[in-house]
């Protein structure tokens, strides 16, 4: 059987990282994905939560925040428990093997004090200058001849 998931989205809060009886770290924290199609009301997205165990768990509460961008690799787990109010709950959500650090806080924080720059945007003379790249970009050493005897079928 076949049980990996893979996604990229953004935490939706601040991740929780809690120690079991026995000392490990187990973080949880949900991701929102972007549905590929935008409804009346506006773009739509899908919550999933998410759990790490160990150091990747500690990594996880210490270097992200609500929005930060993350990729995770795992598996889908289902599980059920009984609440406080005797109702048996019904859970499913990823458990993560890696997390990847896509966009942190502190990168999140240093963008937004850099000046945006706009690619197309050159430094020349003393004065920022508009390139049409398009127009401007020499398309020539794209080109070349192939002969026949250069084919190999």
């Amino acid at each position: 059987m076949i049980n990996r998931v893979v996604l990229v989205g953004r935490m939706t809060r601040d991740p929780e990282l809690r120690r079991t009886n026995s000392g490990a770290a187990v973080t949880s924290f949900t991701l929102a994905l972007n549905r590929n199609y935008n409804s009346a009301d506006g773009i739509q997205a899908d919550y999933i939560p998410c759990v790490v165990w160990n150091r990747v768990a500690e990594n996880v509460e210490k270097y992200c925040s609500k929005g930060s961008l993350v990729g995770v690799e795992g598996r889908l787990r289902s599980r059920n428990y009984d609440n406080a109010q005797g109702q048996k709950v019904y859970v499913v959500e990823v458990v993560c093997d890696s997390v990847q650090f896509l966009e942190t806080r502190a990168a999140r924080e240093r963008a937004q004090q850099q000046p945006q720059v706009n690619q197309n945007d050159f430094y020349s003379g003393g004065e920022m200058k508009t390139v049409d790249l398009e127009k401007d970009f020499d398309n020539s050493f794209n080109s070349f001849d192939i002969m026949e005897d250069d084919i190999q079928f």
